[in-house]
């Protein structure tokens, strides 16, 4: 068995990028940004007012001054002229600062009247002006390749000028779940069967981790329903299969697969749950078989997958996010296997406290619903009381 660590190395380090794509500005929310933006534009384009107010020079700005409104320039209407001594023209936010002007006299310390203004306050030279170029000039790179947009990331390109932008293709994930006794939701579930939670569940964390889920027809418990199944993952980024991965007279994952030439990289991890993972590749296509137990599915999930459709999105590499916690109750001494432990997770006076859930059966899929987090327990740990400080790994919506 190899560690957890050295697991997750080995999967990212198989994976790359698929191909770019044009997409519409408002469609690349969540997506990776394959090559650099440069503004087009200079923001803002001009020297603009913060503020509804008057434009005015500050020699003539004087408590008391009484001077000549030549004007108004609403946003997107600049002043033609030049503001001259003794001149003001309205203004409003976004309006151009015209020609002669230093300053901004807000319209709550002035008094307008019929043709003129009445300074009550003074001003200061450069207030209430955001000059040109203030946020970014055209030619600068406002967000680098390799950056998942974020909505504020979507904003900036807009303003920046773009229409479009060039991101990696959302990795194709296919799904294939494989066993006699399952049926997929809503289905006549047979005799001895149950219904099968991780297609559903494999989609959706696919879904929410950036990728694009196909999910495959449920292979039965022959090689030859595995191999042909696994046909249909042509054109996809990555084989996802669950089930089938142990040593049973029906786990036929690795022999189906062989068929078409799968060649194993690695199998069994020592961790719990989810020891018997595979991975491997089928003529250049990543494959990774998880468990067929839901909660093993997923932890595994949370663990490898999420990880490999980070770096087949154009990511770099990244680690489970672990924190620290206070433990809410006793744990006994961990064996030889990394352990993670389904937990509720609560906020205290002394910070967020993570308590084990009392049945750990990785068939339990109320238990996970309920979890807020996974505790982590190194190989070999020893006993740990409550108020001991532990590892979390958080659980989102995802």
């Amino acid at each position: 068995m190899i560690s957890v660590v050295e697991a997750r190395r080995r999967i990212l380090a198989a994976l790359r990028p698929g191909a770019p794509e044009i997409v519409g500005l408002a469609q690349a929310h969540g997506r990776v940004l394959a090559k650099p933006v440069q503004a087009r534009l200079t923001v803002p384009p001009a020297d603009i007012s913060a503020m509804d107010g008057y434009a005015l020079r500050v020699a003539d700005a004087t408590p008391g001054s009484r001077l000549k409104l030549v004007g108004e320039a609403p946003a997107g209407h600049p002043f033609s002229g030049q503001i001259g001594a003794g001149e003001v023209v309205r203004i409003f936010t976004g309006s151009v600062i015209p020609a002669g002007a230093d300053t901004v006299l807000i319209q709550e310390n002035a008094t307008a009247e019929a043709d003129a203004v009445v300074v009550n306050e003074a001003v200061v030279a450069g207030r209430h002006i955001r000059r040109a170029g203030q946020d970014f000039s055209a030619g600068d790179e406002v967000l680098h390749a390799g950056r998942r947009l974020s909505v504020r990331d979507v904003a900036v390109a807009g303003a920046a000028g773009y229409p479009w932008l060039c991101v990696y293709r959302k990795p194709r994930v296919a799904i294939l779940c494989t066993g006699d006794e399952i049926a997929l939701p809503g289905e006549p579930v047979p005799a001895g069967g149950i219904a099968n939670s991780n297609a559903s569940m494999l989609m959706a964390f696919a879904s929410a981790h950036g990728g694009e889920p196909l999910l495959l027809p449920i292979a039965r418990d022959t090689e030859d329903a595995v191999a042909e199944a696994a046909l249909a993952a042509r054109g996809a980024d990555m084989l996802v299969t669950t089930g089938g991965a142990s040593v049973g007279a029906h786990d036929l994952v690795q022999s189906g697969l062989a068929r078409h030439g799968f060649a194993l990289d690695f199998w069994k991890i020592a961790m719990r749950p989810g020891k018997p993972l595979i991975f491997g590749q089928v003529n250049g296509l990543p494959v990774l078989g998880l468990p067929g137990n839901p909660v093993s599915a997923y932890v595994c999930a949370s663990l490898f997958l999420a990880g490999a459709i980070a770096v087949l999105g154009g990511l770099d590499p990244q680690g489970p996010v672990f924190e620290t916690v206070t433990l809410g109750a006793s744990m006994k001494p961990n064996d030889t296997r990394e352990d993670y432990v389904r937990a509720t997770l609560t906020r205290a006076a002394i910070g967020w406290v993570a308590t084990p859930l009392p049945v750990q059966d990785s068939g339990m899929l109320t238990a996970l619903s309920r979890a807020g987090a996974l505790i982590r327990r190194p190989p070999n740990a020893t006993a740990a009381a409550p108020g001991d400080e532990v590892e979390i790994l958080r659980l989102g919506l995802s």
